[in-house]
């Protein structure tokens, strides 16, 4: 058993969602208002503005959305379930902390948790995004928010950053498990003709060719999972949740339905290969709006893996990084890493290891 004096705050880094359907509005505005989401020069001239534009739009269409999945998000309560695992694991480990949920766009938010931190006379502070695969769009954001909170509240306590994991031999195993726990669903239909296909939340392409590295490491993931995996299934990658006039990473999810349709391909799992909990992009584009357009395609069997959740095995790969942070801190080398594997792509920025 392991063994820290240190009273530790562990911060559990997520997206968030609205927690009523009168919340869908103002949680699309706090997410349309990040400037690292809405970035064009001069644009803090004009984000509020479009951020109130954008957001009173498309609140109509995603309040019907949420509505179809019980009126809220789960993501919240699916995120207490890990934090509560975790903080039961890390205690069985010797390790005195408490886990802390930040959300980026609604509550808890990163100030309410900052404030929270500041309060409890925390020695040591881990920040560790739900999101395996770094991306400027979602850890980047993230991270940069605290960034901005630490600061206006004067928070001052040493801090190391998980920046990402996408090949952590944990998580590998938890996604081959919740793979083969739903291939089951399968009756009596030959591996050969069941699809694997990997969904990724897609982001701009632009964002790739500026050296984000979040292509290589869902990339990565996909490898590791299928060489462990050892499936007879054709499996391929594909990426959802389009929003804009801008070119997203390719191809998307429905054109890749499309196309095994119409190779008469009949049996598919879709696999969410980048979310590790279950919300709005799984539980209504993937399971009622994809799978809608799929049936009408003669797709016969059409299956979604559950998200990670409260898997223990991925429980035991959060309380492994943060372990090893408390024990010996390391930089993270992922990136560079698999550039040098494949570096036809541009190279990417460092991994935000930041010292904080």
């Amino acid at each position: 058993m392991l063994s820290v004096n240190k009273k530790i705050a562990v911060v559990l880094f997520q997206l968030g969602g609205p927690d009523s359907l009168e919340a869908v509005e103002p949680f699309l505005f706090n997410l349309f208002m990040d400037p690292d989401i809405i970035d064009f020069p001069l644009a803090f001239l004009a984000r509020r503005l479009l951020a109130k534009l954008i957001s009173s739009r498309r609140s109509q269409k995603v309040q019907a959305n949420y509505k179809m999945i019980g009126g809220k998000s789960p993501i919240l309560d699916l995120t207490r379930l890990q934090a509560n695992a975790l903080n039961a694991r890390l205690t069985r480990q010797g390790i005195q902390a408490h886990v802390f949920i930040a959300m980026r766009y609604w509550h808890p938010m990163t100030r309410e948790i900052v404030l929270e931190i500041k309060r409890g006379g925390f020695e040591q502070i881990i920040l560790i995004p739900l999101y395996p695969h770094f991306s400027l769009a979602m850890t980047g954001s993230s991270f940069n928010e605290w960034n901005r909170q630490v600061k206006k509240l004067g928070l001052n306590i040493p801090t190391r950053f998980i920046c990402c994991y996408p090949d952590h031999p944990l998580l590998v195993e938890t996604f081959v498990e919740n793979i083969n726990k739903s291939l089951a669903r399968f009756n009596d239909v030959p591996m050969e003709k069941i699809d694997l296909v990997f969904s990724a939340h897609g982001i701009p392409l632009s964002y790739i060719q500026k050296g984000d590295p979040y292509q290589m490491h869902i990339e990565e993931t996909v490898r590791r999972v299928v060489a462990l995996g050892k499936w007879k299934s054709p499996h391929m990658l594909c990426f959802q949740s389009k929003v804009g006039p801008m070119q997203w990473l390719k191809p998307s999810l429905i054109e890749t339905i499309e196309r095994l349709a119409q190779e008469n391909r009949k049996y598919m799992l879709i696999i969410p290969i980048a979310f590790v909990t279950d919300h709005i992009e799984t539980l209504h584009e993937i399971n009622i709006d994809v799978r809608k357009h799929a049936i009408t395609l003669g797709v016969q069997q059409f299956e979604l893996m559950a998200a990670l959740n409260d898997h223990p095995k991925f429980i035991d790969c959060l309380t492994d990084l943060i372990t090893r942070q408390l024990t010996q801190p390391v930089e993270c080398s992922t990136c560079e890493a698999l550039w040098q594997e494949n570096n036809e792509r541009p190279q990417p920025k460092k991994c935000p290891q930041y010292k904080v």
